[in-house]
């Protein structure tokens, strides 16, 4: 029987009605333990296969028994990285009294066998600073390891134990991955030994500012997982999971894992000689946002802007400029800024690349020599010359007064023209600009002097939006200043 209702002289058909009118009579829907069989996959036969391949990993170090009880800063970094609280500090008031060192527990993870010889994978930050390496297999051996090589940028490491015969994982492809997937973790989360957390990849190639784009997913990983394998249905490592978001000190839905392509890459190199070679150009980048790829007439925003460049590096003598906005390395696109340094970085030092580059509204190509990776220099700041008057000055409706530079200031910042900010206010102090700042170039022209800015600005239309290069320090960026606002 089907059963109406008549509200407002209109007839509503029940539920059981309309889905009758709507199905095909061919149909057939499956009942309730049906639906959840086909939807949910059965991870027990993936973790009898996996897990024996899965390690725990806990590292101590050696401590004065008269230690003053101050925490290790190599654990406040572990803890850092999964934004949570650091944990009561152990006392030690009734260490040994003779102060010789013993042996602290400072941090506990989990890691991988890569071969039947004992090659295993991890988390470099598991293994920071660590004294004494301990790795404990799923059939309760601990074996001590050593480690064969750690690369803090990529924060992968690789720990070798004295072993054969040992069940070792099998690599996936991570071009195979897909958003939605599922994928499931293996780890030591708390310490606790050989537990299984299972989710859905959320996003791929998720740049959280670190030189590797990461892999998010929705698995639970908590503190201990660290170094832990990221498994797909087919039993094959696709990641290490590596860090949380976190705004409360616990998992909260979000977590992120290395790449397995780029940690196989890393963790062969370090296998091979103990450490990761990588390119660089010697420049510091920036991203490109939509209202200044607009203004520039670059259209959507994609590059790397140029922010800074090295003196006597690569780019440099290259010919590459503060305010370039770098496109093409070798053909391959720079979609964002942190695109740049993983192409670089993927480049054989000594090699030469073409660089494509945004600069004054048009494109050109620079051949760049490929230099080796060194730790970054800190950057110069740019001094007035004590005393000196600027020989010119001008005021426009920007809001700016600016001056000339000095013939000092110009070969201290290595400058052939620009000029100085002695003042701002109004629409060029809402954009951002400061006092101090070196304006290099407007609307894609070069500022030579103080007269040239300031003739150029009062040709201005009040009624569109201006771009300035601004130089600050040893970085500069693009600034947009609305002159009717």
């Amino acid at each position: 029987m089907t059963h109406a209702s008549v509200h407002g002289g209109r007839r509503w058909l029940g539920a059981a009605a309309l889905a009758l009118v709507l199905l095909p009579a061919a149909v057939t829907l499956p009942n309730p333990a049906q639906a959840q069989q086909l939807q949910l996959p059965d991870f027990t036969e993936l973790v009898e296969r996996v897990s024996p391949s899965v390690v725990n990993i806990r590292t101590t170090e050696k401590r004065g028994g008269a230690s003053s009880g101050e925490v290790d800063p190599n654990i406040e970094e572990f803890f850092r990285r999964f934004g949570i609280p650091l944990p009561n500090r152990p006392d030690r008031r009734g260490g040994n009294p003779r102060g010789e060192e013993e042996p602290q527990q400072r941090g506990v993870g989990s890691g991988f066998i890569l071969s039947a010889d004992g090659f295993i994978m991890t988390n470099a930050h598991v293994v920071d600073g660590a004294d004494e390496v301990i790795v404990t297999l799923t059939d309760k051996r601990e074996l001590k390891a050593r480690i064969v090589g750690a690369d803090k940028r990529t924060d992968v490491a690789v720990v070798k134990v004295d072993a054969t015969g040992l069940p070792f994982v099998k690599i996936g492809d991570v071009n195979r991955l897909k958003v939605g997937e599922w994928v499931m973790a293996i780890g030591s989360p708390f310490g606790l030994e050989n537990t299984v957390t299972a989710g859905i990849v959320s996003a791929k190639q998720r740049d959280t500012g670190d030189y590797l784009p990461f892999i998010q997913t929705d698995v639970a990983i908590n503190p201990g997982n660290s170094g832990g394998p990221l498994i797909n249905l087919r039993g094959e490592v696709v990641g290490i999971n590596s860090q949380i978001y976190s705004r409360s000190g616990g998992f909260m839905g979000i977590s992120f894992a290395i790449p397995i392509d780029e940690a196989t890459r890393v963790a062969d190199q370090l296998r091979s000689g103990g450490r990761v070679i990588r390119g660089r150009i010697g420049v510091q980048i920036g991203p490109v946002t939509k209202e200044v790829a607009e203004s520039l007439g670059l259209g959507a925003p994609r590059g790397a802007l140029v922010t800074g460049v090295e003196k006597d590096q690569p780019a440099e003598k290259a010919g590459v400029e503060a305010g370039d906005i770098i496109l093409k390395v070798d053909g391959k696109a720079v979609d964002k800024s942190g695109d740049l340094p993983r192409i670089v970085g993927s480049l054989k030092p000594s090699s030469r690349a073409t660089l494509q580059v945004f600069r004054r509204g048009s494109t050109k190509d620079l051949t760049v020599t490929i230099a080796e990776f060194e730790a970054d220099r800190p950057a110069r700041r740019a001094s007035n010359e004590p005393g000196s008057t600027p020989p010119a000055t001008a005021k426009t409706a920007l809001g700016l007064t600016v001056s000339d530079l000095t013939d000092a200031q110009k070969r201290e910042l290595r400058l052939k023209g620009g000029v100085r900010v002695d003042a701002v206010e109004g629409p060029a102090s809402r954009a951002g600009v400061r006092e101090g700042d070196i304006i290099l170039a407007m609307d894609n022209a070069e500022v030579t002097d103080a007269k040239q800015f300031g003739a150029a600005a009062a040709k201005l239309d009040k009624a569109k939006a201006v771009t300035v290069l601004v130089r600050r320090g040893e970085w500069v960026n693009y600034l947009v200043i609305r002159p009717g606002r």
